[in-house]
């Protein structure tokens, strides 16, 4: 699809990755929803500050009686509550699922009809190499990424047939906010938004952003193994 005339929703566009983003769509001429919880945290110039939290079926409904006229949903917003799977408050790892899985897929079954009314357009799911790749520090964060990867591929087959593209995004750790406390290299998200949207003009279904992802998504084959050589 072509950026430039679109109109699009990104999610999580207060700070981070998702500010990156909507701010790399609104320079290739797109119009933008700049979604958050609190949209007077909104700060860039150009985009319309929405209210939505993807948590809340109210609101993720609100949002889109609101923005009839998407074609380009970005499912961006997220957590990051750094909990493992077996002595973490279980409340945290419900956040991750509620949040990454079922928030984005109640965006998109409340904005496929609109895409699709409006002629078709595209959703992008912001995974990471961790959708498959496990940590055992981020263990939640990671399953909760899995089962948002299995959802694209779901919904990617289901909603092609109604001229709705859904393209997945992997890559890994990014110079944003989230990840402040870790110490291995991360990427520019300037870098990565531009990488994105290429790749939604380009029509592809996987978008691999970084050297790591496509060294896991080759490891795929070799099962556990060759992704996780550690183990005895």
């Amino acid at each position: 699809m072509k950026i430039a005339g679109s109109t699009a929703l990104v999610t999580g566009a207060n700070r981070g990755f998702g500010r990156t983003l909507a701010a790399e769509l609104t320079a290739r001429g797109a119009t933008v929803y700049a979604a958050a919880r609190n949209p007077q945290s909104v700060d860039l110039p150009g985009v319309t500050p929405i209210r939505l939290d993807i948590t809340d079926p109210a609101s993720v409904a609100a949002a889109a009686e609101l923005a009839r006229d998407v074609n380009l949903l970005i499912n961006n917003a997220g957590s990051g509550t750094g909990a493992d799977l077996l002595d973490a408050d279980l409340e945290r790892v419900r956040l991750e699922m509620d949040t990454h899985y079922f928030g984005t897929l109640s965006m998109v079954r409340a904005f496929a009809p609109v895409i699709a009314g409006n002629g078709g357009g595209t959703i992008l799911n912001i995974l990471s190499v961790l959708s498959w790749l496990s940590l055992p520090d981020a263990g939640a964060y990671s399953a909760a990424k899995s089962a948002e990867w299995a959802l694209t591929n779901a919904l990617r087959a289901q909603l092609a047939e109604r001229g709705v593209r859904v393209a997945g995004l992997h890559v890994g750790y990014m110079d944003t906010d989230m990840t402040a406390a870790v110490t291995a290299p991360k990427l520019d998200p300037a870098e990565i938004a531009r990488i994105a949207v290429d790749g939604i003009e380009a029509a592809s279904y996987e978008i691999l952003a970084d050297d790591l992802s496509r060294q896991v998504r080759a490891g795929l084959a070799g099962g556990v193994a060759a992704l996780y050589p550690q183990l005895p």
